[in-house]
This record gives structure tokens, sequence and C-alpha cells, in this order.
């Protein structure tokens, strides 16, 4: 089986929301670039990449040079003629060389009429437990899907739990200030019980921030607190003064890192994410890393739409040391591009494909659809807040939003 074509196919998928973090905002919508690989047996593979447009594109179609007549099965010489890591301090392709393995594992199970899983080792479990991923959200032009205050986001927590059976919740911070919330992350906590919370801020605090938040969440049921702070250093400075697991996908997000976290430990729980990583067999090998010195893993979201969570099931089914509930921004998806539109969430787990390869197919009018609304709306700066077109956010931040600013920003739709 030899690679005979690549195709690129930028989408925008809408949100019920406009989705808040620490460096801006998804004004509404992902963006992201379906990949397809064809063979010359006539087997399509698919994978994504986040992001998009005209110069996506063109890396892919770049890609051909490199790859049209490659047998997809050898996907460790594929990475060094991509992805060479000395070659590669000039144009850095990890997230190209992941939708690409994603695609070509994908042509292998389809080839070989099994499940990306099988090719992995096997699967350790038939469903993949998820969190709820809960975010400070901007209206809507008509003024729904708003959540800036402690009772919207218990509301939000509460809905999420009843809907979709999540027994872990993530809140994703570094908007406001760390006092703000502090009181709304201790709210969520309070309404959800027993269940397990987790408080992710995207690592623009302070050291000393970090560790003042993190002792007054120490009597909460937490999983653990993602990134506080950026830097290795600054993670064990926190590490050392905080009595719960720290985690991240920030600070250790390859192989140098996490040998450099093994010698000195400043991270308990390695956050696996098939797109920064390289993959879905990068993420499976440093699994196995982790395994090997008692650190724990999860699974990441970058943004995904069903072609990567197909990667993050396949991922979750296989590892056996995966410690925690995923990660997942799906469930605040209103489409997606597969075939049977968006998988469903059951009890807080989504089902692992068992069809060959990734186990999703496209919906070829979606997919169109889709790219026809990226060429009308074009991409969006995730790194801008709409409500605030001259802030930008430090690390560690002292610029943060006004939780009393109820104004609805305008958005291209």
């Amino acid at each position: 089986m030899k690679i005979v074509d690549i195709r690129a196919t930028t989408v925008t998928v809408p949100l019920e929301a406009p989705l808040r973090h620490a460096n801006g905002c998804h004004w509404g919508r992902f963006v992201r670039t379906i990949v397809e690989i064809e063979a010359d047996n006539g087997l399509i593979g698919l994978g994504e990449m986040g992001g998009g447009g005209e110069s996506a594109e063109a890396v892919f179609r770049a890609m051909k040079g490199y790859l049209v007549g490659h047998d997809p099965a050898r996907l460790e010489e594929m990475r060094f003629k991509i992805a060479n890591p000395t070659a590669s301090l000039y144009n850095n392709r990890t997230q190209v060389l992941a939708a690409l393995e994603f695609a070509c594992l994908d042509l292998l199970g389809q080839a070989f009429g099994v499940p990306v899983h099988d090719l992995l080792g096997g699967k350790l479990q038939d469903e993949v437990p998820f969190a709820s991923y809960l975010f400070f959200r901007y209206p809507n032009a008509d003024g729904s899907g708003e959540v800036r205050t402690p009772e919207q986001l218990v509301e939000q927590a509460k809905e999420l739990k009843k809907s979709h059976g999540f027994t872990s919740h993530k809140l994703k911070g570094g908007v406001f200030h760390p006092d703000y919330e502090l009181e709304c992350y201790r709210a969520v906590a309070d309404a959800v019980g027993r269940d397990r919370v987790r408080f992710d801020p995207n690592a623009v605090w302070s050291t000393e921030q970090g560790i003042r938040f993190g002792q007054a969440i120490e009597d909460l049921n937490n999983d653990y607190l993602e990134d506080p702070v950026f830097g290795l250093h600054a993670m064990r400075r926190t590490r050392e003064k905080v009595r719960m697991p720290l985690a991240t996908n920030t600070v250790v997000v390859g192989f140098e890192q996490l040998a450099a976290n093994v010698l000195d430990t400043a991270v308990d729980v390695i956050l696996l994410d098939t797109t920064f990583w390289g993959g879905i067999r990068p993420c499976v090998k440093a699994a196995g890393i982790c395994e090997t010195f008692g650190l724990g893993v999860a699974v990441h979201s970058s943004g995904e739409l069903g072609v990567q969570l197909a990667t993050m099931l396949h991922l979750g089914a296989v590892i056996p040391n995966l410690s925690f509930a995923a990660d997942a921004h799906y469930h605040h998806l209103r489409d997606d591009v597969i075939q049977g539109g968006p998988l469903p969430y059951r009890n807080g787990r989504i089902r692992v494909p068992a069809g060959p390869g990734l186990g999703v197919r496209l919906d070829r009018e979606k997919l169109a659809h889709y790219a026809e609304e990226y060429r009308r709306l074009g991409s969006y700066p995730y790194d801008k807040d709409p409500l605030r077109p001259a802030w930008c956010a430090t690390v560690p931040n002292d610029r943060w939003a006004d939780p009393k600013d109820d104004r609805i920003p305008e958005v291209p739709r």
C-alpha cells in the first residue's frame, strides 16, 4: 500500500457559546483542518489538526513531496521525513505529523480490518470516562449561554452532569482574578457533592498565587491542580507547598521535558494530547514511561471534532495507567463532520469506536457545509478577547477580566 494523495479541508463548527480562557476566547466556533490520505488501493485515512486556512492547507499540500509513494505502515520513517528533530528546529511540524499519523493508522486499520486500538496492543476498556469541561462563557447575540457568575457555573455543572452523567468536573480558569475564581470553584465543588473536581488556570499565575490558591482548595475532592504556573521549576516550587497532585499539558509536552520531570519531579500527572505530542503512538510511548516511574496520566483535549476525538478514545482504551477521566471540549459543539453526528456520552463515558481504523467516517455534506462556513467567516484570533481588543495576557498575569462586565460581544456568525 502506497500513499497517492493528501488533501486538507478547513472547517468551522459552531459552539454553544463563546468559550473564554486565560489567553483569549474561542469566538463561538472551532476552526479545524480535516486531513485525508488516499492510498493506491482506494482507501482513505482521516486526520485532524487545530486551526486551518490557506496556510495549513498549503502545509499539507507540501507534504505530498515527502509522502506520495510512501508506505503508510512506515510511521517511524515518516516521522523523520517530515519532523526530524534537528531539521524541524526551523519548521515546527509536530501537529502536522500528528494529523498525518492519525490518517496513516486509520488506513492501516481499514486495510487489516481492525480498529486502531488493536494496532496499539489491544483495548483494556470499551469506554473512556470523561470529565465535564466547565468554561466561563460570553453570551450569544440573543443573550443565551452566558457563564460568568458562580451561580451560572453551578447551573452549567449540574446541567452537564444531568445530561451526560459526568462525575468529574474541570473548570477552565485564568480569566478573572484568582480570588473570584476560587469562589467559583468552591461553589462548583460544593454543588457536585462527592464528585471529583479539577482546576486549570492555563499557567498564568505567579508561583505565590499558585501556592495560595492550591492551599485554599486542599479540603476539596480534587483530581489535581493543572498548570497553576509556567515552567518546571515554578511547578516544582508550587508542588513543594501544595498537598495535591499537579498536572500539566504545558511544561511536559515532549520526551526531553518528560525526562527532566522524571529526574527531578515537578509534575505528578502528565496530560497526553494526541496532537501536541505528535500522534497516538508517542502518547502510548510516553504513557509507558510514566507507568515505569509511577506518574499518572490522563488524556488532554485541544478542541477536537470527531476525528481527533476518535484518536483520544483509542489512546484512552489502550493505556493501563489512565489514572483520571479524560478531558474534552466535545460537548460544547453543536455539530460534527462525522457520519451519524456527534458521538454520544453515556454515564460520563464515550464508547471506543469498534469499526476498522479510527472507526469514524466523514459526512461529506457536513464537511462541505462547514468548509463553506469557514470560507464565509474566516479564522478568529484565539489569543484575543472580543470585548478587550487591546488586551493580551502576561505570564504571570495581572490583567484580569471584570466579572461584573455583562456586555455581549459582537462576533462573526
